[in-house]
């Protein structure tokens, strides 16, 4: 084990799979500038910097990616995604299962998200859902430096293509890696906290709000299980309907807006595959419907905090309490 930062826990993981594959490149916005060590051992062949443009970015990656190399390329913040959702969701994600399966698409979209460096509304969008939606390719979210580095190896032995969200706030924060060969599957949630009054699902940043809130609601009397989704694509429904079964109650919490968010899946999902277990209605917790604000403490209104997640959790006891 080491603790290293999230931001050190992606630079091993891309270090580890192109020494491991020489087939693994990588090219985006800033990273031969930003990845100085990356280009002294693999050279300017296999790590590039690119202009500006993001369509083009990712269209030579699908490009690459069917051709039999598997690309890393970073597109800096989410809301860049917009300028490559053809070459993304309309080539890179159906032109396998066009192909009737002959071509593979092993290819991995870098993007930053979320809260908590005040960049302003152009630059912090959370945009995760709509890859969700679309078909044929997976989403990542993870909340702590193992999980990082582990799903991104994953990710990038993956012969589908992987949007690959790491949220700004978590980059310098350090956690425990475990050490040699760390992978964690794709579609894998974890279990971070057992708990039997209440369940609190989420990813990303928000996981550490449910963290704290747990910690809270204990002191309370009420004990929280902590489900951490890590994978939004696929998802894994078997550990949250088995989570929801035991406690009966289950709070979704996410930064991205809650109009057809992972929220509203997740709570359909609870709602058609467990209703006879729950005993107080699925609550959601979100950021509101509005771009993001650029002042720091406005940014911090806009996520859902621990104090929420408690008001929350305790309303769902007491429903049922009062029942």
């Amino acid at each position: 084990m080491s603790r290293i930062t999230v931001n050190e826990a992606i630079a091993q993981a891309i270090a580890e799979e192109m020494r491991r594959d020489s087939s693994v490149l990588m090219f985006g916005e800033g990273v031969a500038t930003k990845r100085g060590e990356l280009v002294a051992e693999f050279g300017a062949a296999r790590v590039r910097n690119t202009p500006l443009a993001e369509g083009i970015i990712a269209g030579t990656a699908a490009g690459a990616a069917a051709s039999g190399l598997r690309p890393i390329v970073d597109l800096l913040f989410a809301p860049f995604l917009c300028y490559a959702m053809d070459e993304i969701v309309n080539s890179a994600g159906k032109l396998r299962y066009l192909s009737g399966g002959q071509f593979r698409f092993p290819l991995v979209v870098l993007v930053q998200s979320g809260a908590g460096w005040a960049v302003g509304a152009q630059h912090n969008h959370n945009l995760e859902a709509w890859f969700v939606h679309s078909p044929g390719l997976k989403v990542v979210m993870p909340s702590s430096a193992a999980d990082f580095k582990g799903l991104l190896k994953a990710a990038i032995r993956d012969d589908n293509p992987v949007l690959f969200f790491m949220d700004l706030a978590l980059g310098y924060q350090s956690g425990e890696v475990p050490a040699g060969e760390h992978l964690v599957p794709l579609g894998c949630a974890a279990t971070l906290r057992e708990g039997s009054d209440v369940t609190l699902v989420s990813y990303a940043k928000t996981v550490q709000h449910c963290v704290a809130a747990a910690d809270t609601l204990a002191e309370q009397g009420i004990s929280a299980e902590i489900i951490d989704l890590r994978s939004l694509k696929p998802l894994d429904e078997a550990a949250i309907l088995a989570s929801v079964r035991k406690t009966g109650r289950i709070v979704v919490v996410h930064e991205a807006s809650r109009l057809c968010g992972v929220g509203a899946e997740v709570a359909a999902f609870v709602a058609e595959h467990a209703f006879e277990a729950l005993r107080a209605p699925v609550r959601r917790l979100t950021g509101p419907d509005t771009p993001a604000p650029s002042s720091w403490p406005l940014e911090q209104a806009f996520v859902p905090q621990a104090d929420a997640i408690v008001a929350a959790a305790r309303d769902l006891v007491g429903t049922r309490e009062h029942a």
